[in-house]
């Protein structure tokens, strides 16, 4: 790395690449606090107000891919090729430059634009309007990549002097377990590897599931709620407007995948408000949770809904597509506590409850449609059925278009 960014000559990068015109009166507003211990991330605002995002890799583990701002911007660049795309550009993020050599990836910062994570914590205030949103957004994004190959080779292409190898199937388990694994987690958290052995069902949907992984389009691959932003005035706009962030992990994948992402985020709001002591069995406990599911539930009916009312077609075409949804969600909430418990180092009983209802969910997908989503999967179908069978491959210049190119107040 030639390069380590400070908040000190960051300015004076931004400079010397012409992003900023003149060193004067720029100046860094903060380092924002990192996702993870990646990347160095620092907001600076230019002289005429604008505001840019500037990040920087700072090192790449063994699970780390040296490709993920390289990633990001060749999405970016996707965009730029295909103009029929142009629509997509609306609900992501505006990369303005990516520096391979220096690591360093700078995109515009959405000042009027607050995290979706946040606002539901903050408030526990979860609007349909918001969540169907979202799902109207993924569901254009994979409809308009929808096997689509010049997108897919597009995609597949690699670093300047690199090779990139197939893309990564995310529906992955916990893989062997070594004696190693003593000296990387802490004593109470080895009890999640008891568990995970344990369940041999669950081993066995997992490696269902990998065997059922079907890349048709282009995916996001980290939709937690996050990396979702929403428009400050989003009360007052006739179109709900939703940013999707953070693209360093999007690939050609499994839009089962995104689409059950979005459910687990939806879900650990519940699973972390839950009353767990030793003497509550769990189905006390998830009654007892201080933000109920069924407060959750209309949210995630609107995701779904409005993600197949945009993209009907998916449900031909991915065999059980809403059950390998409700699969992927119960794979991400183990990932999640393997998450925990190697960043955070710790596994607690709510942890256990997690990966019992991730279990659930693995095996029991079909009875777990209706815990999910407040309705039984047939009664979605009954919705897209007819859709479904007359949805045909949309023409280029026929795409729908959802965003207008500016926002419009209600009424106006």
């Amino acid at each position: 790395m030639v390069l380590s960014l400070s908040s000190v000559n960051v300015i004076q990068y931004l400079y010397k690449t012409g992003l900023c015109s003149s060193e004067e009166g720029a100046n860094v507003d903060s380092e924002l606090p990192q996702a993870s211990k990646k990347n160095f991330n620092v907001l600076v605002t230019l002289p005429e107000h604008h505001k840019l995002l500037v990040k920087q890799k700072q090192c790449i583990d063994n699970d780390g891919n040296p490709h993920e701002f390289f990633n990001e911007w060749l999405f970016h660049q996707l965009l730029q090729r295909f103009p029929v795309l142009r629509n997509i550009s609306a609900i992501a993020s505006l990369v303005v430059n990516f520096d391979q050599e220096k690591t360093i990836l700078v995109r515009h910062y959405l000042k009027e634009y607050f995290e979706l994570g946040s606002f539901y914590q903050k408030s526990l205030h979860f609007p349909k309007a918001i969540a169907n949103a979202i799902g109207t957004s993924l569901g254009a994004l994979h409809r308009a990549t929808f096997n689509r190959r010049e997108y897919q080779d597009f995609m597949a292409t690699a670093p300047q002097g690199e090779f990139r190898y197939q893309f990564y199937n995310p529906a992955q388990g916990m893989g062997s377990i070594g004696p190693e694994i003593f000296g990387n987690v802490p004593t109470g958290a080895l009890k999640f590897y008891i568990l995970y052995q344990r369940y041999e069902s669950l081993e066995a949907a997992i490696a269902q599931l990998a065997y059922d992984w079907n890349p048709c389009c282009l995916t996001h691959n980290d939709l937690k709620l996050e990396n979702i932003l929403v428009h400050s005035k989003w009360e007052q706009l006739d179109n709900c407007l939703v940013r999707l962030i953070d693209w360093e992990a999007c690939s050609w994948g499994d839009p089962a995948f995104d689409l059950g992402t979005l459910v687990a985020s939806y879900l650990t709001i519940w699973l972390e408000s839950l009353v767990v002591d030793s003497t509550i069995e769990l189905e006390e406990s998830l009654l007892l949770a201080a933000i109920p599911l069924e407060v959750l539930q209309p949210s995630l009916l609107a995701l779904i809904l409005a993600y197949l009312d945009t993209f009907p077609i998916i449900l031909e075409y991915g065999c059980a597509f809403v059950q390998r949804v409700i699969k992927f969600a119960g794979l991400v909430l183990i990932h999640r506590i393997t998450d925990n418990i190697k960043f955070h180092k710790y596994f607690d009983n709510s942890s256990i409850c997690m990966l019992e209802f991730a279990k659930t969910l693995l095996t029991r997908s079909q009875e777990s449609v209706l815990t999910v989503f407040g309705i039984r999967e047939s009664e979605i179908m009954k919705f897209f059925a007819k859709s479904a069978q007359l949805s045909q491959p949309e023409r280029e210049n026929n795409l729908l278009r959802l965003y207008y190119d500016k926002a419009r107040l209600r009424g106006c």
